[in-house]
């Protein structure tokens, strides 16, 4: 008599692959749940602020949209994406819509290139710290993390190429930057070292993977060019561009909608096709159409309404953390995004720190997570953009008398 299997946890923890084991929880989205009690402030989440949301707008695209398009708008569509918002898309650049591809959030960009980029073994270059769920989509295809130098004006190319020159595993294949209000710190990379970067992954054959969710949302200071425009300005072809660039809408309109993209040379673009008809056939058609209703006159609107918010929001919480954090605390004053960085001294643990502060009312993210191969036990990530001003007055101080608890 052949025995009946008994399928029990064990069971099924058998069957999940090497890939599937490598995934992790992301801690920001289990921090949150614990932060859902309407009494507790959390700086934890990067969320855009909800009363922001260009709600009226959104309901006329719809009706629009569905006075225009009809039950084409409910159907299944192409894989590349909606055609006059890749055109949209492309037009910004001077590129061809060929080379956009819509993806169903950005996340879902960074998922699909790791998927068609690296394999088991390959040297991903991250920044130290860099964003959480960049980690998250790249570990299952299994890469080795080398961290890069990193200091106030971003990537420390220098010390990167020193880093690289003394490497003696693979080289690198792949290097991930958010060069704009970075996610986590809010740094921004500078002029300088961008074009420094741009010349020292072309002299090692390295593809750049530019993360920009948050370029447009600058509130103080000069616009800097992103790393694709300029490696298109150098060489006026896409096609010899070694950056993909990623962006959303998620961060300037409303991150319900699902929408983003990713610009690239064709062979990589065509590669993303094929990708994302396996995860998902296509970005939801009706989304995409009413994304492109709010073009011409809702986005650049809503692009300004966030910025001020957020510049007064960031500027107020720098001035509270000025008034109640402890002297030790250090951290980084953005220049736009949604997010800045706090750095204790090493004593300090924020992990362990956290559940004081939750039980004052008040939450951040521990910043271990975001550093690829360990270590920032002393630091954290705050985000100023979805707290009010009364909220960051009373989330701070409580914040600030956490840190004395353990610093004083």
């Amino acid at each position: 008599m052949i025995a009946t299997p008994v399928w029990n946890q064990a069971t099924f923890e058998g069957l999940i692959s090497r890939r599937g084991t490598s995934m992790k929880a992301s801690t920001i989205r289990e921090l949150l749940k614990i932060t859902q009690h309407p009494d507790v402030i959390s700086f934890a989440g990067g969320l855009p602020a909800p009363e922001l949301f260009p709600l009226a707008d959104i309901s006329a695209a719809f009706e629009r949209v569905m006075a225009h398009y009809g039950p084409a708008a409910m159907q299944y569509s192409t894989t590349e994406g909606h055609a006059p918002l890749r055109e949209w898309i492309a037009e910004r650049h001077s590129i061809a819509p060929q080379n956009v591809q819509i993806m169903t959030g950005s996340q879902q960009g960074l998922d699909l290139l790791g998927k068609i980029l690296i394999n088991e073994g390959d040297v991903v270059l991250v920044e130290s710290p860099t964003y959480l769920g960049a980690l998250q989509s790249f570990q299952p295809y299994l890469p080795q993390y080398l961290p890069m130098p990193t200091d106030d004006q971003g990537i420390d190319v220098m010390a990167l190429d020193k880093l690289l020159a003394n490497h003696k595993g693979k080289a690198p294949k792949v290097l991930y930057t958010i060069p704009n209000f970075q996610n986590p710190t809010g740094i921004t990379l500078s002029l300088e070292r961008r074009e420094q970067l741009l010349d020292l992954t072309l002299r090692r054959g390295i593809l750049i993977l530019e993360d920009d969710p948050y370029g447009q949302l600058r509130f103080t200071g000069k616009g800097l060019p992103s790393l694709f425009e300029l490696a298109l300005k150098r060489t006026g072809d896409i096609e010899k561009v070694n950056v993909v660039y990623c962006s959303s809408f998620s961060k300037v309109l409303v991150p319900g909608m699902r929408d983003a993209w990713v610009e690239a040379a064709t062979p990589i673009i065509l590669k993303l096709i094929q990708a994302k008809q396996g995860a998902d056939l296509h970005t939801p058609t009706v989304t995409q159409m009413m994304v492109t209703e709010l073009l011409p006159d809702v986005l650049p609107r809503q692009i300004e309404t966030v910025r001020r918010a957020y510049g007064q929001r960031a500027q107020h919480m720098i001035a509270q953390m000025k008034q109640f954090f402890p002297q030790s605390a250090q951290y980084t004053v953005p220049e736009g995004g949604m997010f800045l960085w706090v750095t204790l001294p090493r004593t300090a643990n924020t992990a362990e720190l956290l559940p004081r502060a939750v039980a004052r009312k008040v939450a951040y993210v521990p910043g271990t997570p975001f550093f690829a191969l360990g270590g920032g036990e002393h630091t954290m990530r705050l985000s100023y953009s979805s707290a009010t001003p009364e909220q960051i007055t009373t989330g701070i101080q409580a914040l600030g008398d956490t840190l004395r608890d353990v610093l004083e």
